[in-house]
């Protein structure tokens, strides 16, 4: 093992703390992006989930987390990672091209407020932003997860959560935790 690696180690979770800190400046973008979702939820609604690689992983987690439980034993939440129907990606790829794969399952299976969660970390991934844009055509709320400075995919969207950082890994940690945090909020408002 090289004397470097744990420097390197250190390093790492040093900028993971770092990071984590920062969301400390979202507060008010977490909390709100949570009521838009509670609201949803509380109506009827449902939320959607999309992004791509680890970020379509997150997605996954995260409906998860609302479908499953969180904390609470409860009843489940609708939500629906967009990833999650592999036939319906791939023939949408194929027919129509790949930043229309998440587009074309907003339009088909949202509804007027429900809730589309889109996650990128550059916030530049043209499925996402079209996935956003069909959201707002089809009146859902959208929400943002992002990193750096939000790019396109905040300007489409009604809340914008952006995680403090130019590094891929660790922005998807700020992903999970400001999601587990939407997750709790939604949970402990509708649940008590």
């Amino acid at each position: 093992m090289s004397a470097d690696i744990p420097a390197q180690v250190r390093t790492r979770i040093a900028e993971a703390i770092a990071t984590q800190t920062g969301l400390l400046e979202q507060v008010d973008a977490i909390a709100a992006a949570a009521g838009a979702l509670t609201d949803s939820l509380r109506a009827g609604g449902q939320v959607l989930l999309c992004g791509n690689g680890g970020s379509a992983t997150d997605a996954l987690h995260l409906a998860g987390e609302l479908v499953g439980r969180f904390y609470k034993d409860r009843a489940p939440l609708p939500a629906l990672a967009l990833v999650a129907n592999p036939a319906a990606v791939t023939a949408i790829a194929n027919d129509y091209g790949y930043e229309e794969v998440f587009a074309r399952q907003v339009r088909g299976l949202g509804r007027p407020g429900d809730v589309l969660i889109g996650l990128s970390t550059s916030g530049t991934s043209p499925n996402v932003v079209a996935a956003m844009v069909a959201a707002r055509e089809g009146g859902l709320t959208r929400i943002a997860m992002t990193g750096r400075d939000g790019g396109p995919l905040a300007d489409a969207a009604d809340h914008v959560i952006a995680v403090p950082s130019d590094t891929t890994p660790r922005i998807q940690e700020g992903h999970i935790l400001a999601g587990h945090v939407l997750c709790e909020l939604a949970e402990a408002w509708l649940f008590g």
